[in-house]
């Protein structure tokens, strides 16, 4: 048994009852409750579940615009049903003309008798419209919850989830995991100030779980989730009742005067490793809005936004689905899939680490003018990949030795210039640095929501920090994708990727998204930039149409080249040809790493280092001069990205956000 809020009607005077019996047989009962006398009960809809061991329901809400029901049951699934055609949404269908409705008549001995229930075969019994089969695992969906059009579900797997209804299917948009230890999410509960609050229990507490705060508000001993509770809190007292051994207990709480004051909000728990800026956003009546991206140790990204006027980062979205450390992220602006709008600002995102694990994300900032930051984040999980996922499926594996390290991913660059005439596929393309020394090539297909390793190479032999893909176009409108990997060795290499990208995208399509990945070619050109690791990478087409390659390097060294693209000598089919015009070198640039570089233009070049010097550089015929370095506040500068942005006079102003134990944006 279970009660769902009826809608357009108050909690107080109706109720609809759901009722799980033989079969998979759920019936919806609408309970109508009147001062001194026995409530009116009336049958208004029968539903079947899927065929499972415990087929029953645990929870169900209703969605009143599309005329639909929301359950989830004790295997886990979400099940979509109608319920627009069983009756009525108002108050007024309730006469006895509509079918399946009927009185429970009470006798002269204030016995109730169940007459709905014999006339039960005359409604029809519905199948579901949708099914997300044991979407929350096998141990069942605690609550369904309605919020601003999105539905959230809550299971005892340590998980929440966002989803959205298209064309009378569930989809799923992301998962949520609040915190560690919290296995047993009960229940979410909305406040009106914009927090969300998770309630569940952790080991033999209950716990509320703030997700605004990122910490427990209260946390009560009640023995675990195993029985029957109920929460409710005010802005004066919270309480707590439950039973425990046969008794039913209560807890009783007076709100608190907060003694502690937030001086400033932490965006990670941890240092953060990497950052994107994915765009500006114009808001009326309120500066320009820089939305940015961060990954961190602590396993997380943060889309935040950060306002030039208040200077304050308000974060909009957090993305939990790693299970180590984010290490890397790139992106794709495009207007994304037919569920967002042409307003706002879309990207697709890519976000890597740790466990040789990479997640893929549609985000849509757009106006909200409700809110704290003005800007609202919808983010939708695309796909994701795991290159051990074949080891986590293995039965009795704490019984065997994994033979391979833990791979890392250490650099992510999305190949630009894919959906051309050549490629006519809706495939977007993705190049990883890999700690086991490999360089790969993934495709995602978002309409399948797959992720596929495409190619792969073992050129380097050693940890391949960085890689970084370009578009060279030739005078005829033929492409050539290319990429400059660079390894802990101080080598950079550059690869022609258009053949395998080709290939894979032949053989994607004939194997309907299954492949054997193929072996990339051996490096056009490889040049010994620096003695050891390259941490930082940034390639610039110059107007010439040549191609500026900054690094920067564990040494404290800067190395700059100048590259051509050529046809190779001989039959055209001999592909391409890469030739170094120039090479720059200048050692002790900085006193530590050099984690951050750009060319900014082929005349000017930034680098930042672990010494928390931001310096500008000259690049002359032959030699870099610095032109001027001012000092950054950021311990520890794990990356750093830049923008450039038009003045009113014409001029352009350059900006960048540097991360480390921190953000900075200078």
């Amino acid at each position: 048994l279970s009660w769902a809020p009826r809608p357009g009607l108050s909690p107080a005077t109706a109720a609809a009852l759901l009722a799980s019996g033989p079969d998979g047989e759920m019936l919806w009962l609408d309970v109508t409750h009147r001062p001194g006398q026995a409530p009116w009960v009336r049958l208004v809809g029968r539903y079947l579940l899927p065929p499972c061991k415990q087929r029953w329901h645990t929870c169900a809400a209703f969605l009143p615009q599309e005329g639909l029901l929301v359950c989830g049951d004790r295997r886990g699934s979400l099940l979509l049903f109608p319920c627009s055609s069983s009756s009525g949404w108002t108050a007024e269908s309730t006469s006895t003309a509509n079918g399946g409705t009927y009185p429970v008549v009470e006798d002269s001995s204030n016995e109730l008798e169940p007459s709905c229930l014999l006339h039960k075969g005359d409604l029809p019994l519905e199948s579901p419209l949708s099914v997300l089969f044991g979407l929350h695992g096998k141990t069942g969906v605690t609550s369904v919850t309605i919020h601003r059009g999105y539905i959230y579900s809550t299971g005892r797997d340590g998980v929440y989830r966002q989803l959205r209804l298209q064309d009378q299917q569930l989809e799923v948009l992301r998962k949520h995991r609040p915190c560690k230890g919290l296995q047993w999410i009960e229940e979410l509960r909305f406040t009106s100030d914009g927090d969300l609050l998770v309630l569940g229990f952790h080991a033999d507490n209950f716990v509320v779980w703030s997700s605004r705060t990122s910490e427990n508000l209260h946390c009560i001993p009640c023995g675990g989730g195993h029985r029957s509770w109920s929460y409710c809190s005010s802005p004066v007292a919270e309480v707590f009742a439950f039973i425990k051994s046969g008794d039913v207990m209560l807890y009783h709480g007076e709100a608190e005067p907060c003694e502690q004051q937030v001086l400033l909000a932490s965006l990670h728990g941890r240092e953060i490793t990497c950052v994107r800026r994915l765009g500006a956003m114009e808001v009326p009546g309120r500066a320009t809005l820089n939305v940015f991206v961060t990954g961190s140790e602590d396993t997380t990204a943060c889309v935040l936004v950060l306002s030039e006027n208040s200077r304050a980062a308000v974060p909009l979205a957090r993305l939990s689905d790693h299970i180590s450390s984010v290490r890397a992220l790139a992106f794709t602006m495009g207007p994304g899939d037919e569920g967002f709008g042409d307003e706002g600002l879309s990207a697709l995102l890519f976000s890597a680490g740790g466990r040789a694990q990479i997640e893929c994300y549609q985000l849509l900032c757009t106006e909200d003018t409700v809110s704290e930051s003005a800007v609202a984040c919808q983010v939708i999980h695309v796909a994701s990949h795991r290159l051990d996922k074949h080891w986590e499926q293995k039965k009795n594996r704490h019984k065997l030795v994994k033979m391979d390290p833990e791979t890392r991913y250490m650099s992510l660059s999305v190949v630009p210039g894919t959906s051309t005439k050549q490629l006519p596929t809706p495939w977007k393309f993705l190049a990883a640095a890999c700690s086991d020394g490999s360089v790969r090539i993934f495709g995602l297909l978002e309409a399948a929501r797959k992720l596929v390793l495409v190619a792969e190479s073992f050129h380097h032999q050693r940890c391949v920090l960085k890689v970084e893909a370009f578009l060279h176009t030739w005078a005829g409108g033929e492409r050539r994708h290319l990429l400059c990997s660079a390894a802990t060795d101080g080598s950079l290499a550059f690869w022609d990727i258009t053949g395998p990208i080709m290939d894979a995208v032949d053989a994607l399509h004939q194997a309907e998204g299954e492949m054997q990945p193929l072996a990339l070619d051996a490096p056009l050109v490889t040049v010994m930039a620096h003695s050891c690791g390259v941490n930082s990478l940034h390639i610039h087409e110059t107007p010439e149409g040549q191609y500026l390659v900054a690094s920067g390097s564990d040494d404290g060294s800067i190395h700059v080249c100048v590259l051509e693209v050529a046809l190779g000598r001989g039959e055209a089919a001999a592909g391409t040809c890469l030739q170094v015009l120039e090479r720059v070198s200048r050692p002790c640039a900085h006193a530590a790493h050099v984690t951050g570089i750009r060319a900014l233009r082929p005349d000017l070049l930034l680098s930042a280092s672990v010494d928390q010097r931001l310096t500008l550089w000259n690049r002359r015929p032959g030699e870099l001069v610095p032109l001027s370095s001012t000092f950054f506040h950021v311990p520890d500068l794990a990356e750093m990205d830049c923008w450039e942005e038009g003045e009113a006079g014409g001029e352009l102003r350059y900006h960048c956000v540097l991360c480390g134990q921190g953000l900075e944006v200078l």
